[in-house]
């Protein structure tokens, strides 16, 4: 999640480039740069840090031009520092490129280009990009070199280049990565979303997956790799630019929630490739692991719940779950077979890095699952798998939760692999399962509306009651965590089969109690749950995967392991809903903050 900006026409571009890139600030980021043509050439300044600091870069030099490119990083493959942050242009000085997403094939691509002589100088996927283009140079123009290049590549992308010796003309391609056109009468914008150039046109064409973009000076076309033409709409984009930094959407959460198939396929293309090289960790090394340590804080706490379902069910070894806070203060007799794994969405959380390096001084290797590199955590981390969602910027976790469950089910399926407990047809079948997520997510975004309408009836109650058993208990409670976040209500979340002793009492007429019933062993059990609560007055809504006439939103089936991730975006669009008929200030609730750095 990273920001595009370029322009070609017939105005000075810098200072549009860096107040684009400015409009881009709130997607996160760790680094900025900029490519500017002048005179045949291709200068290249980037900075670290705040686009304020590239602004400066930008200022000292005075380099007047009519075709730029921009950008914003947020790292994805390697750390962050100026050699790592885009544009890329280190292969040749006639070359520039910016890009967003993820490279699957890099590897390969960047092995059989240093075959050919080429040097690399980052720790990026999207180096390769540039270089490819240089090869294809070689025999070709820049607009058939640059469609050769998106032919040889694979995965999510947004990219734009410069090529000095062809001025004037910036080529790009999009696919599975957001990428916009902003049609001007004095020049052509190509940005990652619609604020960058707002301030200039309101004119946009939001471009398809497959779409290449040839702009030159004032003019762009619109075409695929076999140069053939691909009519695209103008739109009209009447938003102001607070609305047009959320794409459109209401509230920052409700565009993160529909980020979230998104989000699970980026994470899950970087989960391919064997198990030393994804999960740093040798089959031998594996085969040593006795038992696990989850530890975390908040919702990534109720990820980690999650998890221990899933190792212990399919990798058959001990899982223990733990919230940092209290784990950093016990005296704990640490077995030297386990793994320990933190997981924050930040990489700051600072009772999580105490836990971190209570258990390194025990001397347990530490993995750690998060979204951001260079992060505190992933530094103290032997082996860290990253989640590929980008920044959320509401304070409620939506799409790093989720994203956090994809690789935590990742390594539970390849650890239960390396461990003898599934046969590879058996790890087959399930993981082109988990592959097929972001689909059935979408399945799952579509009932939008369906559960605005049941939250409208019950947004007036005080309290609320979320049911589950096994691994959907730490989605009740996850529903619960969320609806209190955003907003201010009493929700409680119980494993199901304890409400009779105890929790039951708190059940009077009327009471909404949100019960996830899955498919499986312990459907029946659950339904009796219903009914147990239903007697006593409660207002019942069922998140179900398979269809009745009772009131329920219902869930695709795949697999029942699916069912925990799939279900809590039901319940993420419950608490949105709630909050917003509530009046709440959904994206910056009370009291709360997006990172606890403190203890």
């Amino acid at each position: 999640m990273c920001g595009i900006v370029a322009y070609s026409g017939k105005k000075e571009c810098s200072k549009l480039i860096i107040d684009g890139l400015k409009k881009l600030e709130y997607r996160g980021y760790d680094s900025a740069g900029i490519s500017l043509e002048k005179d045949n050439e291709i200068i290249t300044l980037k900075a670290v840090g705040r686009v304020e600091n590239l602004e400066k870069l930008v200022k000292k030099e005075e380099i007047q031009s009519f075709c730029a490119i921009g950008h914003t990083r947020w790292a994805t493959h390697g750390k962050p520092c100026e050699i790592n942050s885009h544009p890329h242009n280190d292969c040749t000085d006639t070359i520039s490129i910016v890009h967003n997403g993820i490279i699957e094939n890099y590897a390969p691509l960047k092995a059989e280009l240093e075959r050919k002589g080429h040097i690399f100088k980052s720790q990026t996927d999207s180096e390769v990009v540039a270089h490819l283009i240089e090869e294809n140079l070689k025999t070709q123009d820049f607009t058939h070199a640059f469609c050769q290049t998106i032919k040889q590549v694979r995965g999510a992308y947004a990219i734009a280049a410069l090529y000095a010796k062809e001025p004037g003309k910036i080529m790009a391609a999009k696919n599975q990565s957001p990428l916009v056109l902003g049609v001007a009468k004095d020049g052509v914008f190509l940005a990652s979303d619609v604020p960058a150039f707002l301030a200039h046109t309101n004119k946009a064409i939001f471009l398809e997956d497959g779409d290449i973009v040839q702009i030159e000076i004032s003019t762009y076309k619109i075409f695929n790799t076999d140069l053939k033409a691909q009519p695209r709409k103008v739109n009209e984009v009447n938003w102001d630019f607070t609305t047009a930094q959320k794409g459109g959407y209401k509230h920052f959460m409700l565009k993160e929630i529909y980020e979230q198939p998104r989000s699970a396929q980026d994470t899950l293309r970087t989960l391919k490739g064997s198990f030393e090289q994804v999960f740093g960790l040798t089959k031998k090394e594996a085969k040593k692991i006795k038992g696990v340590y989850l530890v975390a804080c908040g919702t990534a706490y109720h990820a980690s719940l999650c998890a221990k379902y899933m190792l212990e069910d399919f990798a058959q070894i001990p899982v223990e779950v733990e919230t940092a806070s209290e784990f950093k203060y016990r005296k704990i007799a640490f077995c030297k077979d386990w793994l320990f794994i933190a997981v924050s969405q930040s990489g700051e959380t600072a009772d999580t890095i105490a836990a971190i390096k209570n258990a390194k001084e025990a001397g347990l290797k530490v993995m750690s699952v998060c979204n951001v590199v260079g992060s505190t955590i992933t530094r103290l981390s032997d082996i860290t798998l990253y989640t590929h969602c980008g920044p959320e910027i509401s304070v409620a976790s939506t799409k790093a939760f989720t994203s956090q469950l994809v690789v935590l089910y990742s390594f539970a399926l390849n650890l239960a692999l390396a461990l003898g407990r599934l046969t590879q047809t058996e790890f087959d079948n399930l993981y082109s399962s988990l592959e097929k997520l972001p689909e059935l997510m979408k399945e799952v975004l579509s009932q939008d509306s369906k559960i605005k309408e049941l939250a409208k009836e019950v947004f007036t109650k005080k309290d609320f009651i979320f049911l589950g058993r096994n691994s959907s208990y730490p989605i009740a409670l996850e529903g619960a965590l969320k609806l209190k976040e955003i907003s201010y209500l009493h929700a409680e979340g119980f494993a199901a089969g304890e409400i009779k002793h105890g929790p039951i009492a708190v059940i009077e007429e009327g009471t909404p109690v949100l019960a996830l019933v899955p498919q499986g062993v312990l459907e029946e059990k659950m339904l009796s749950n219903c009914q147990e609560v239903k007697a006593r007055g409660a207002q019942v809504i069922m998140i179900r995967d398979s269809k009745e006439k009772a009131k329920a939103i219902h869930i695709p089936f795949e697999k029942e392991f699916l069912f925990p991730i799939l279900s809590v975006i039901a319940l993420q669009f419950f608490a949105y809903y709630i909050a917003v008929l509530k009046g709440r200030d959904v994206d910056r609730p009370r009291n709360l903050a997006k990172s606890v750095t403190v203890e």
